[in-house]
């Protein structure tokens, strides 16, 4: 249970009825007043009915909680604009880097090639890789076997079933697996090089630039290579 302070402490300040009122934005007490209120309210008991420490509590649970609750924001504040500079310093240092995300697209360059993972959440007695151009068409399939659960990494050289080289460009990889005798894609993770990293508008999440295959929260990156 919570003491209400009399008027006569107020006038004991100097604190008039219209001082009394809150007028401090928020109705939030200065953390001098909240004292000398309390100092005065101890001066002022009944020698006979000290406050209990209940009450004493009460009244300070009373005033402080708004100016606690402030002081509480203002340190996460200062928390997580500490951690976003942390993270943002920490990407930086993926820029020029290769980075593994999942993406069914990659970047084919002249004489190079597109490597990256197929995740299985259990083993398969048949992993298939598909590669097709930008108009839809099958340019290479490669068996991959049997592959434990996990990452099953891949290469595709860039050559064409029939042997020929692709035109560099996009392509998109597919992944299919069976798993009981019935066929299921897979999702692909492709590797790709990380050509700059972006703080959202206000703080808010860390973009990585992968060039021509878009953009990718960095939480979306499984790996770095």
């Amino acid at each position: 249970m919570t003491t209400a302070i009399e008027s006569d402490i107020f006038s004991a300040l100097g604190l008039g009825a219209a001082q009394a009122q809150p007028t401090k934005a928020n109705d939030q007490l200065l953390q001098e007043d909240f004292l000398k209120l309390m100092v005065a309210q101890l001066k002022n008991q009944d020698p006979m009915k000290p406050m209990e420490s209940g009450e004493f509590l009460g009244d300070i649970a009373q005033f402080g909680t708004v100016s606690g609750i402030q002081d509480l924001q203002e340190s996460f504040a200062s928390l997580n604009s500490s951690v976003q500079s942390s993270q943002a310093l920490q990407a930086a240092a993926l820029v020029d880097r290769q980075v593994l995300v999942p993406m069914s697209r990659g970047q084919l360059e002249s004489g190079g090639a597109i490597s990256g993972a197929v995740e299985l959440p259990a083993s398969t007695s048949q992993l298939t890789l598909g590669v097709y151009d930008s108009a839809g068409a099958l340019v290479r399939q490669i068996s991959m076997g049997s592959q434990p659960a996990g990452l099953a990494q891949f290469q595709w050289d860039g050559l064409a079933d029939n042997g020929t080289y692709a035109q560099p460009g996009l392509y998109q990889v597919r992944a299919e697996t069976f798993y009981n005798g019935e066929s299921t894609s897979a999702t692909t993770l492709i590797e790709a090089d990380v050509r700059s990293v972006t703080l959202g508008s206000g703080g808010r999440g860390l973009t990585v630039d992968l060039g021509v295959l878009g953009s990718v929260s960095l939480a979306q990156v499984r790996q770095i290579l």
